[in-house]
């Protein structure tokens, strides 16, 4: 119990908050930690106390938030501001030389710079601050409306509750992503085998269905991790192109992804695309592919959106994952009008984060054109058959 009055309890709270966030920063952003674990502990039960003690001086930057609250009945609708869009895709050098043609023959400029970043593998996400303070976060949804999980992201310790800098805007939309890192995702699992518990399958579907618990306490157990790379909107002091707004975003204390890089041509973007997919093993995060975007923010805003995705930008995806596997059997699927689809039973095979134990044949004229049947029925003799299984990753 703690005997101080209302103003010095104030005081103190204000003080271990203060001191509490910048060592988070320090510790989950900036990698330099300067507090050890054991006065983090003394500090946060220190603060716990006083707001227990004193509720008013519960705040929303408070870091007792991050240890979860109560379950919630359900998630809030919350509409986006402004949409939160989705990208195009391309798959090879062709493609994406026509995604260029378009966006030089609509600007009418042959040259302009690129900003190339690695594609998260994780879920999308909106956190709005109002005051340097946090005030909301929502999933992306359909990119009209999405999920209010504010409480959940308040657990994750990348995502500062209060920013601590001079120009920042009174009101700021961020994006970014939030991902489950694979070591973490391995520990976490590992735990829950030891405990008895199911085991997740692939860390994206983790990442999601982490940040979508109604018990944010839940959510607190689990390592997630977020990197941030956009302003969604008009901020005020804002740099004018996509590559200086990730130096922002990392002054004022967001967590941003360091691989990044600005190109002039194709040539450019081909090697950063070839590049992260040499990195791509050794990341602690899954990748796709490479977001290829207009760097100068006057041209995206002239550019504008079509449908759902935005013509400044897009992403080029690795190509889909192949392994090698057993054919066991054909079997025929009768549809509901009578229809027959022929489909393989396939050995099971982990293969772009899901386990395949099934493949469909889609018709008669596909098993003979690729003599499926007959290899089928001389390989039975033998025991094995190989089959190529794909899945974009």
């Amino acid at each position: 119990m703690s005997d101080m009055t209302p103003k010095p309890a104030a005081e103190r709270a204000a003080a271990l908050r203060y001191a509490l966030n910048q060592a988070n920063r320090l510790y989950y952003i900036e990698q330099m930690p300067e507090m050890s674990d054991s006065e983090w502990d003394m500090k946060l039960r220190e603060l716990q106390t006083l707001e227990a003690e004193h509720p008013d001086l519960l705040t929303p930057d408070s870091p007792t938030l991050r240890i979860g609250a109560a379950p919630a009945d359900g998630f809030e609708e919350v509409l986006h501001p402004a949409p939160m869009l989705s990208l195009s895709n391309v798959f090879d050098r062709a493609e994406l030389e026509a995604w260029h043609k378009r966006v030089r023959e609509y600007i009418e400029l042959d040259r302009f710079n690129m900003s190339c970043e690695l594609k998260i593998d994780g879920l999308a996400i909106s956190i709005r601050y109002e005051n340097g303070i946090l005030v909301q976060a929502a999933t992306r949804g359909d990119g009209i409306r999405g999920e209010d999980v504010t409480a959940n992201v308040r657990t994750i310790r990348s995502i500062p509750l209060r920013l601590d800098s001079e120009d920042v805007p009174e009101a700021l939309e961020v994006r970014g992503e939030v991902f489950f890192p694979i070591s973490g995702f391995e520990h976490f699992n590992a735990e829950r085998a030891e405990q008895g518990l199911q085991t997740y399958v692939n860390p994206r579907n983790s990442a999601s269905g982490s940040l979508r618990q109604l018990d944010s306490s839940e959510t607190a157990i689990r390592p997630l991790d977020a990197f941030i790379y956009s302003v969604s909107g008009f901020a005020d002091n804002m740099p004018q192109n996509h590559s200086a707004v990730l130096e922002k975003l990392k002054k004022w204390g967001f967590k941003t992804n360091e691989w990044n890089r600005v190109v002039t041509d194709l040539d450019g973007v081909e090697d950063a695309f070839n590049t992260a997919s040499s990195d791509r093993p050794s990341l602690d995060y899954g990748i796709d592919g490479l977001v290829v975007k207009v760097d100068d923010l006057g041209l995206q805003n002239r550019l504008g959106s079509v449908a759902r995705d935005p013509r400044w930008a897009t992403a080029w995806k690795f190509p889909a994952e192949q392994v090698t596997t057993r054919l066991n059997e054909i079997a025929i699927n009768v549809g509901r009008t009578g229809s027959l689809t022929p489909y393989a039973i396939l050995e099971p095979v982990f293969v772009g984060g899901v386990t395949v134990s099934q493949a469909t044949l889609h018709n008669a004229d596909v098993i003979a054109e690729k003599d499926i049947r007959s290899t089928f029925r001389e390989a039975k003799s033998t025991g094995t058959l190989p089959v190529l299984c794909a899945a974009s990753t």
